[in-house]
């Protein structure tokens, strides 16, 4: 940093975040375990063709990559996958099965000898899937889901509990997958066996819900030949969401349900009693994307391990006895859902605005506490630090942005969350009768949330001088089930009405540009993007990524199994309401796109399959809007090799300069097409 700040217009700054440093920090660990007293998780390579490692922290605090390219662990289940790997120590040595993403077969991983193959391969549609494993070590198998196509349609499938022997004994024969329980329900989640081994509980939901509308907590017996007997529903419906169930050391069964409007924890204890264990008006539970997402975990003393919160969360330890809970202390602001446990050791991934996230170990040392059912256990002290995958500033972090939690109002003075990024550079600002330009971010899901935390894409931008607003949307996870509820029929209305009222406050109060204001999301943000463009004149240009574009096609057999009627609830039954179908995709009006735009796709995608994309720029020929279209091989829903994101920013930038007359120094330009 120099010691002279300069005046230079906003969008013009020099920054040493350029594309491919955002890209090689792009991702982040996620996973976590114990396996016997190290902690291993998984992490991103993008420059490594986008693949998924091992690590494990050893014994001296050294990090090892364990299984080198192009071994890659990631499930494939529900498209979203979930946790793909599972590990303990026996006779001394790691035990370790995980599932590899180019084949989706489960591996045993053993230390300095290739991995071996645990199930075999199918030429049926998708082939099998595992996802979720429980290590049953006593029985010398590993219990998961296995998601089994049955012809080449994508909702041609079915999903059971399944036991795979850890001998190998499976890889090339089918039969010697012993399947736990029938196909009672759509979708399962993996198992969780009681201390006793005597029951098992999973979560399970159908068609036309999500599991954030309403699951299933079904407890079966296993008996002595290790089968699942009796399975029954013991909470949940098709009204309430059960986001997770584990079993604490007692034998009590606890689970996270939204019964209230906020996802909170109860206990189903030994004799049958239910209670709930901590009744407060936040989140000890989350949207079901991936299948074995954690955000609770019972410990050996009776305490619980929770990451809960309104908005962001903490990693905390709750006594369910009083139902106070202890937060770790430290500069985290935002814990992913993934939580491990061992003896009394914590572990999770949380991050803050001024880092990405990092593996954090939770310090339990007992504290007596008087009066508490876990006295001897005690209370946590706080302390908490980092133990691996630890936030490496790879530039001066006075280069960060530095946000804003902000609250604005939409129609009928509804609330909306958001986060607000102004531009920020520590030896450059803007003359002052100038005002900037800002794109406001609207999240994937819809069902989820943009965290708070260090994303060096959005400091890709807010260091050349471009403001960025990520927008909670109503619909959003983290504020209750009321809030996401607003989205219910209503999403490319709601959705697209609170982010355009972000974005005229940001101008109405002297933060923004009026006339310099853009839109871009991917996914589910892709489609708010593009209906944003279709329906309202607050932007001067959006970024579309591998966007929804035309509701009717994507909802009658363009998409995956998983979301293939969550339509029925976001618009409405296709049945009952064609025309509003119609009238929402931007698909169906792409003339009334008069702004330059840009549009990127995954060919490889499953999700929002390229079909859609190419019809969308087919109604729009002869329209003479100038717009660019990207389209990457070999990647699939949501980029992850390094050479297509630096593309993706770079394309970006360009657009945003050439429509808002900005001069950043050294990209390449965009050329649209009109």
């Amino acid at each position: 940093m120099g010691d002279q700040v300069q005046t230079l217009p906003y969008g013009s700054w020099p920054s040493p975040i350029d594309a491919t440093l955002a890209a090689a920090h792009d991702g982040h660990a996620e996973y976590v375990g114990f396996v016997g007293e190290e902690v291993w998780w998984t992490e991103p390579r993008p420059t490594e063709g986008g693949r998924r490692t091992l690590v494990r922290r050893g014994p001296d605090g050294g990090e090892e990559s364990l299984l080198p390219a192009p071994w890659n662990v990631r499930s494939r289940v529900i498209e979203y996958g979930g946790q793909p790997w599972a590990g303990t120590v026996r006779d001394g040595e790691p035990l370790v099965v995980f599932v590899n993403f180019a084949d989706q077969r489960l591996y045993r991983y053993r230390a300095g000898a290739d991995p071996q193959p645990l199930t075999p391969l199918s030429s049926v549609g998708g082939g099998l899937r595992w996802v979720d494993p429980q290590l049953r070590p006593d029985r010398d198998e590993v219990w998961c889901v296995l998601e089994e196509f049955t012809g080449d349609g994508p909702t041609d499938l079915r999903r059971v509990l399944a036991a795979v022997p850890l001998d190998g004994s499976a890889a090339q024969d089918r039969d010697a997958v012993r399947e736990l329980t029938h196909e009672r329900h759509r979708f399962v989640t993996g198992p969780r066996v009681s201390p006793d081994g005597r029951r098992a509980a999973w979560l399970a939901w159908d068609h036309p819900r999500m599991p954030w509308d309403g699951t299933e907590l079904v407890v079966a017996d296993v008996t002595d030949d290790g089968t699942l007997r009796e399975p029954r529903t013991t909470a949940g419906g098709p009204e309430e969401s059960i986001a997770q169930a584990d079993w604490a050391a007692d034998g009590t069964l606890v689970y996270s349900s939204d019964r209230t409007g906020w996802w909170n924890l109860y206990g189903l204890g030994p004799d049958g009693r239910e209670s709930a264990l901590c009744a407060r008006d936040e989140e000890f539970g989350g949207p079901l994307w991936k299948i074995g997402s954690r955000w609770f975990a019972p410990l050996e003393s009776g305490l619980i391990a929770v990451v809960h919160g309104r908005g962001a969360t903490a990693l905390g330890v709750l006594d369910p006895e009083t139902g106070e809970v202890v937060d770790a202390a430290g500069p985290w602001t935002e814990y992913a859902p993934t939580l491990a446990v061992h003896g009394g050791r914590v572990v999770s991934i949380g991050a803050s605005p001024r880092s990405a996230y990092e593996v954090v170990e939770l310090d339990t040392v007992p504290h007596a506490r008087p009066g508490s059912r876990v006295a001897d256990g005690g209370a946590p002290t706080g302390h908490a630090r980092v133990i691996g995958a630890a936030q490496d500033d790879p530039v001066d972090p006075a280069y960060y942005p530095e946000p804003q939690i902000r609250t604005f109002h939409g129609p009928a003075g509804r609330e909306i969350h958001a986060h607000v990024y102004p531009p920020h550079h520590p030896d450059h600002v803007a003359p002052g009768d100038e005002l900037p330009p800002y794109v406001v971010w609207a999240h994937g899901g819809p069902t989820s949330r943009a965290p708070l935390v260090l994303d060096l894409a959005i400091a890709y931008f807010t260091s050349r001088g471009i403001g960025v607003a990520e927008v909670n949307y109503g619909g959003s996870t983290g504020y209750g089930r009321a809030y996401r509820d607003r989205l219910r029929e209503q999403w490319g209305v709601v959705d697209v009405e609170d982010c355009a009222a972000v974005a005229r406050a940001l101008a109405d109060e002297g933060t923004a540009d009026r006339g310099r204001l853009a839109i871009r999301g991917g996914s589910a943000g892709g489609w708010t993007t593009a209906a944003s463009l279709t329906t309202t004149d607050v932007y001067a240009c959006g970024t579309i990524l591998y966007p929804i574009l035309d509701l009717a096609g994507w909802g009658s057999g363009e998409t995956h199994d998983f979301e293939s009627q969550y339509l029925e609830t976001l618009v409405g039954p296709l049945a009952e309401v064609p025309a509003r179908y119609a009238e929402r995709s931007p698909a169906e009006h792409a003339e009334r796109v008069t702004t330059p735009f840009l549009l990127l796709q995954g060919l490889d995608d499953v999700i929002c399959p390229p079909a859609q994309c190419e019809r969308f720029l087919a109604r729009l020929e002869g329209q003479r809007v100038p717009h660019a279209y990207i389209a990457f091989e070999g990647e699939g829903h949501g980029f992850r090799r390094a050479t297509t994101m630096v593309r993706v920013l770079e394309s970006e930038l360009s657009l945003y300069a050439q429509v808002f007359g900005l001069n950043p120094p050294g990209i390449p330009t965009l050329e649209l097409a009109k």
